[in-house]
């Protein structure tokens, strides 16, 4: 079949709403802090760091399947790759509903494997069919495609944080603070498995509009952009190629910063939030407040996500329009300057501003990044190459969430009152102080935007 006879066939915008449809759903994994307070009170004798880990480790586990499923899908497309990644990833999960029948060593060691590796192992893989998929059938709109096509890993948090709550709580399902209809009260662990049957189906059914375009496929009325005269640039980089470059770590040095920031605030939002309010209000806490305190952190999660995934799609345009480097430039000085503010945003709409500055520049990064691996390295190998790349993001979940649990200087054990199966038990709350982490990861977003002014494409002599 001719290139032209393909493309009369397959509008290629049916690739963007697979790639939506599996994207909403991979973007739950940023919903990990709606679940930490529930399952502090189920194993108390885990620590701040205990319960941040899997967070971390799915973070990793999938920045790290991005590399293999990336070499995996450039040699047999993205359909099949997306399609194990939905299965491996609603197992992971409904795995993880088991938890609560081992004790808490055991219990901890069980939720990493079936929520951090098995569910890790399964975003990865269906994640990177996505992207290199668009980036393939869109050379012309490199920067927004990438957006939309990570816009929806974005916005996930947004529709399944209050799902996950209310789940877990046995409260209604509210989206800005308007309650849509009631839940039944799981806990977290049922929860856990009813998330896992909904991802599997979900990433499976969506994996199935993905292809890639005939070889040598070129966009109608485009051309693709040629090289300063005299200047002979390096079209299509191996991976080993383009790991022997000096951009390629420079480049990759600032994702992991961005991603350190964004990472920080995404994973551990709610329990900020709870932190600052928790130690503001009257000991012992009454349950209603407690509730209220939760209910705004879940909010806050929800609309973190909105501009997790607006800041794709609006960066990725802007990057088209004036340039990858500037727009790189422009993001991380914001957020930098957001970082080192967050600790003063102690009201909500304070708050909300902060977080949602961060959210909106850590999107840009993950819709730019595919776009600049592209420009700088070629179309090609994508998929490995933007894999190598995206190390950066799996670090930085490692080392986000690791530096506010371990710089977090714990202030103050609240007591607080919660209701458990219709009966009121005291727990207690540790009220901690980020603001350490939020200074390192501010400086080094800082740093990130002096870096990004240096770099230049790599040529060949």
């Amino acid at each position: 079949m001719s290139e032209t006879a393909v493309t009369k066939t397959f509008n290629r915008w049916w690739v963007v709403v697979g790639a939506l449809v599996i994207q909403v759903s991979l973007g739950a994994v940023y919903i990990w802090s709606v679940f930490q307070t529930s399952l502090r009170a189920s194993f108390p004798s885990w620590s701040e760091t205990m319960v941040t880990l899997p967070a971390q480790i799915v973070l990793a586990s999938f920045a790290l399947a991005v590399i293999l499923a990336g070499r995996i899908q450039d040699k047999f497309g993205p359909r099949q790759v997306a399609t194990a990644g939905g299965i491996i990833l609603g197992t992971g999960l409904m795995l993880a509903g088991l938890t609560s029948a081992f004790q808490p060593g055991a219990a901890l060691a069980w939720l990493i494997f079936t929520f951090s590796i098995l569910g890790g192992v399964g975003i990865g893989a269906a994640y990177v069919c996505p992207i290199a998929t668009c980036v393939k059938w869109f050379p012309d709109k490199r920067g927004l495609i990438t957006g939309l096509a990570v816009a929806g890993f974005g916005a996930g948090a947004f529709f399944f944080a209050p799902l996950a709550r209310g789940l877990v709580s046995g409260t209604p399902y509210s989206l800005f603070g308007v309650s849509l209809f009631q839940l039944p009260q799981l806990g977290v662990f049922h929860t856990f498995f009813t998330l896992g049957v909904i991802f599997l189906i979900a990433v499976v059914a969506g994996a199935q509009l993905l292809r890639n375009p005939p070889p040598g496929f070129i966009p109608p009325e485009w051309s693709p952009p040629q090289p300063a005269p005299g200047v002979t640039q390096k079209v299509d980089f191996g991976p080993r190629e383009m790991l022997c470059t000096p951009v390629f770590w420079i480049l990759w040095l600032t994702y992991f910063a961005g991603c350190t920031a964004g990472l920080q605030v995404i994973m551990k939002a709610s329990p900020i939030w709870e932190s600052y309010q928790m130690s503001a209000l009257q000991n012992p806490i009454a349950a209603a407040s407690v509730e209220r305190v939760m209910t705004l952190g879940a909010l806050a999660v929800s609309i973190l996500a909105i501009f997790n995934a607006a800041g794709r799609i609006l960066w990725g345009k802007i990057s088209d329009n004036i340039g990858r480097k500037t727009t790189l430039m422009i993001m991380f000085l914001l957020c930098g300057i957001a970082m080192l503010l967050l600790d003063y945003m102690r009201t909500y709409p304070l708050f909300l501003i902060g977080i949602c500055l961060i959210g909106l520049c850590f999107g840009g990064y993950l819709a730019i990044y595919p776009a600049v691996t592209a420009d700088f390295f070629g179309t090609k190998h994508l998929g490995v190459n933007y894999g190598w790349m995206f190390t950066a993001y799996g670090a930085g979940g490692l080392f986000g969430p690791y530096l506010a649990a371990r710089l977090m200087q714990v202030m103050d054990s609240i007591p607080y009152y919660e209701v458990v199966e219709g009966d009121i038990r005291e727990s207690f709350f540790e009220a901690g102080n980020y603001r350490p982490a939020f200074l390192v990861a501010g400086v080094a977003c800082l740093a990130a935007a002096i870096l990004v002014s240096i770099v230049r494409k790599p040529t060949s002599s």
